[in-house]
């Protein structure tokens, strides 16, 4: 099991899910290489582009964002969406606990529309992320 009690990942969760804040997205680190315990390393307001700066290639992370798109001129929708970031140089032990240990954080970060699952940095571009939100949102002005 993952220990996700840190309050201030609860608190930055809260934060990207409030209209009154510019926070966009949060990214939640192992404390040590050995520790199961997870803890919150950064926020952001400059979505995924500033939350792929902070991504670590010999780490396994955890985010959640916040991504806005418009339908059409009118109408704007604001998306959640959970990432599971396994670096390319990531320890194999480490992977080999990441389908267990995000169960755990699926129960602090609840909300969202698609799960990301990112190998690469380019896994995290956002024209191909909201293709996916808008087949999961149901209705669609595209065609998409």
């Amino acid at each position: 099991m993952a220990d996700v009690s840190d309050p201030k990942i609860d608190e930055a969760y809260q934060d990207v899910r409030s209209d009154k804040t510019e926070t966009s997205w949060l990214l939640i680190d192992y404390e040590s290489d050995r520790s199961d315990k997870l803890v919150l390393t950064a926020t952001g307001s400059g979505g995924l582009q500033e939350l792929r700066e902070h991504l670590d290639d010999s780490k396994a992370s955890y985010a959640y964002a916040r991504i806005q798109y418009a339908n059409d001129k009118e109408s704007k929708r604001e998306k959640f969406i959970l990432i599971v970031w396994i670096g390319p140089g990531c320890k194999v032990m480490r992977r080999a606990k990441i389908s267990v240990h995000s169960a755990d954080v699926k129960s602090v970060l609840r909300v969202y529309s698609i799960e990301v699952p990112a190998r690469e940095k380019d896994d995290l571009k956002e024209d191909p992320i909201v293709v996916r939100l808008r087949k999961a949102g149901g209705a669609s002005y595209d065609g998409v």
